[in-house]
C-alpha cells in the first residue's frame, strides 16, 4: 500500500492513487494536471520523511472540476449602538483526482 501526505491549500491531506480530494482553488497547467508537494511517503514498511529524500518524490493529480463551497453568513452586532453588519462568503474550491505517486 502506497500513500503520501501532501501539502495543499494550507492543510495536509493523505492521498493514494485514485483518491478524489477537494482543495482550495489551484491553477492547473495546460493539460489540466497539478503537482503537489509531499510531506511524507509510506511505501509498505518504508516511511520517507526527510526533505532530501522527498525531493525525488512527485505526486501528480488531474483537475476534475472547479466548484464553490457552501455559503456561510457572517453577522456582526454591537448592542445599543445601532451597529449591524451582515456578510456572506463562498470559498472557491477545486476537485482533483490523484493519478500517480512516483519516487
Amino acid at each position: 500500500m502506497v500513500y503520501a501526505v501532501v501539502r495543499a491549500g494550507g492543510r495536509q491531506e493523505k492521498v493514494e492513487v485514485g483518491t478524489i480530494v477537494v482543495l482550495d482553488r489551484i491553477k492547473a497547467d495546460e493539460n489540466g494536471n497539478v503537482s503537489l508537494a509531499p510531506v511524507l511517503l509510506v511505501d509498505g514498511e518504508t516511511i520517507t520523511s526527510g526533505a532530501a529524500a522527498l525531493a525525488g518524490v512527485t505526486v501528480t493529480a488531474e483537475v476534475v472540476g472547479d466548484l464553490r463551497g457552501p455559503k456561510i453568513v457572517i453577522q456582526k452586532f454591537k448592542n445599543k449602538t445601532g451597529y449591524k453588519k451582515r456578510q456572506g462568503h463562498r470559498q472557491e474550491l477545486t476537485r482533483i483526482k490523484i493519478t500517480s505517486i512516483t519516487k
